[in-house]
């Protein structure tokens, strides 16, 4: 599929990627599968600061992977595409699957 792609078209695959390569965006996602929230909700929900979440909020809306809304005095984040939650429930089953053939051979 790949090969058939344009050059800038596989930059944008490969910022989507990275963005995704920070444990604290993987939480940040984890965190809205549910639904929107506020940076407020999301700062409590990783015990982290305001500016760290904010932070990390910005690279996830740039690279297409949230959107954002303001409703009041609150800016309220929500995922853009959630197909992005079948790409991590394909990584974490193939982490699951290789780490229970580890278990068996340590086993």
């Amino acid at each position: 599929m790949a090969k058939d792609l344009p050059p800038a078209t596989i930059e944008l695959i490969a910022q989507r990627f990275r963005a995704m390569g920070e444990p604290m965006r993987l939480r940040i996602l984890m965190a809205l599968r549910g639904g929107e929230r506020s940076v407020t909700e999301l700062v409590g929900l990783q015990e982290t600061s305001q500016a760290n979440i904010s932070k990390h909020l910005q690279v996830l809306v740039a690279c297409g992977l949230l959107t954002r809304r303001k409703q009041g005095l609150n800016v309220l984040y929500a995922v853009a595409d959630p197909g992005i939650f079948a790409l991590c429930d394909t990584v974490c089953g193939s982490i699951k699957k290789h780490l229970d053939t580890q278990a068996k051979l340590l086993g």
